[in-house]
């Protein structure tokens, strides 16, 4: 083959390698943007605040705050004798207004007024508690007249046996407290706050922990059911008592959870076969990081444990990154790619990297884009009515792949919404954050401390 030829056949065959080769982005229009299964964009403030919106209406449109007769479902509007059958509006999409799912949704909405500066956001809380305010002494009425055994519509805040019943919403009703949006629901604060402190059963060294599904089980969710509002309480009173109680609770239960070869938590342990083998649920992560950045929120900056959550929620987090999937969600089960795309645990860890950003704790140059990409697959689960799909429903600590891996979703699960709405505020917050530049560079975004600029 003649020298003339060889370059010739060089040549073609360089430009058939480029032009199979992904394309620098052409500006300022790319026609392969296309090709991306999610908006991977800078997302507009605009677009952020209109699913914020269809969120809020959505749950202002599912949530009822009015009693009904059960048998009849006539409206009650005669308070002053109870009736048996009295309970609170059912909604079509069966959201318990006491749920501790429902504790974090009230969290997206105090967040979301604040940052948006919409007060509808906190109407909706306002609603709520002033419905729990008004109607208390009507169902504390009906359950001594009735002598009724947890089958009252208010069983939860009358009479919390779990967490679940008191922790998330605790906090939230402190939260409001204090942003002074709606009533004063301090008789609530202390029958929940006394629950989770003295009431719970715990490990011998004060670790939260339940007697299912084996005897002293600790689920990585108890750490949001109960820490925040331990934290929540020591800042009410400015006793350190609480906020010693929620560090150490961070802490024991990380000691047990926590993987630090993989830096993501197991969602469960037993005292009795600690050695049991390990399944890390998304979601589970995702009450850990909540947890830890609630807590990091309110606790003193010289208390003694701060630097040692601060630290657990920076590995945790490096941990997390390093899951997340191409459509900028993480799985199900963060470990398993076979497992499903799941939306409550990846909007809790959208809030978890831009609030750890905002609040200067990560660093903006690493994570930001993480942050980012996770809103871009985040937004696409929000549909037009404001329902938030892709969430899984309800799940207990099993031991098995199989039950994780195909517990359905629904957007009847009030587990997606409260992170939702987390996320999109903070998100805001990143993008307007004066710290630094969110230049787009290669296809990519650079997270640049103002002045610095990144060059291709």
């Amino acid at each position: 083959m003649s020298l003339v030829l060889v370059i010739v056949f060089l040549l073609g065959d360089l430009h058939a390698q480029e032009s199979n080769r992904p394309q620098e982005k052409p500006r300022p229009i790319d026609p392969g943007e296309g090709t991306y299964p999610v908006p991977y964009r800078r997302p507009a403030i605009a677009d952020i605040t209109s699913a914020l919106d269809r969120v809020r209406n959505y749950m202002e449109s599912v949530t009822p705050t009015s009693v009904t007769s059960k048998t009849t479902g006539q409206t009650i509007t005669q308070f002053s004798t109870p009736v048996a059958d009295a309970i609170v509006t059912p909604n079509e999409a069966n959201f318990n207004l006491f749920a501790y799912e429902m504790g974090v949704v009230h969290a997206g909405m105090l967040h979301a007024a604040e940052v948006t500066g919409d007060a509808r956001f906190n109407a909706f809380s306002a609603r709520h508690f002033q419905f729990f305010a008004d109607r208390l002494p009507y169902f504390r009425a009906q359950e001594n007249m009735f002598h009724l055994e947890r089958a009252n519509s208010f069983h939860a805040p009358l009479d919390p046996r779990s967490l679940d019943d008191s922790g998330s919403m605790c906090a939230a009703y402190i939260r409001a407290r204090l942003a002074k949006v709606g009533p004063d629901l301090q008789a609530l604060i202390n029958t929940c706050s006394h629950y989770v402190a003295k009431m719970q059963y715990r490990l011998a060294d004060g670790t939260l922990a339940r007697q299912r599904p084996q005897a002293s089980s600790l689920w990585a969710d108890d750490l949001y059911m109960g820490v925040p509002a331990l934290g929540e309480m020591g800042r009410l009173t400015g006793d350190n008592a609480w906020f010693d109680d929620a560090v150490n609770n961070v802490l024991g239960m990380s000691s047990r959870l926590f993987n630090p070869q993989l830096n993501i938590y197991t969602h469960g342990w037993n005292a009795n076969n600690p050695d049991a083998p390990q399944f890390y649920w998304g979601r589970a992560n995702g009450w850990a990081v909540l947890t830890m950045c609630d807590l990091l929120d309110v606790l003193p900056k010289n208390h003694p444990g701060y630097p040692k959550v601060l630290a657990q929620l920076r590995a945790t987090l490096r941990g997390i990154a390093q899951y997340q999937s191409g459509a900028g969600l993480w799985h199900q089960m963060l470990d398993r790619n076979d497992s499903y795309l799941e939306t409550s645990a990846s909007a809790i860890f959208v809030y978890g990297y831009a609030h750890a950003i905002n609040q200067g704790w990560i660093s903006p140059t690493t994570y930001g884009s993480i942050a980012l990409a996770g809103w871009a697959g985040l937004s696409t689960r929000i549909n037009a009515q404001g329902q938030v799909e892709g969430t899984c429903v309800a799940t207990t600590f099993a031991s098995d792949q199989v039950y994780y891996t195909h517990r359905p979703t629904s957007v009847a699960a009030l587990h997606g919404y409260g992170p939702t709405l987390l996320a999109g505020a903070e998100m805001i917050r990143l993008i307007q954050n004066p710290a630094f530049e969110i230049q787009s560079k290669l296809r990519t975004f650079h997270f640049v401390p103002k002045g610095n600029v990144i060059h291709d």
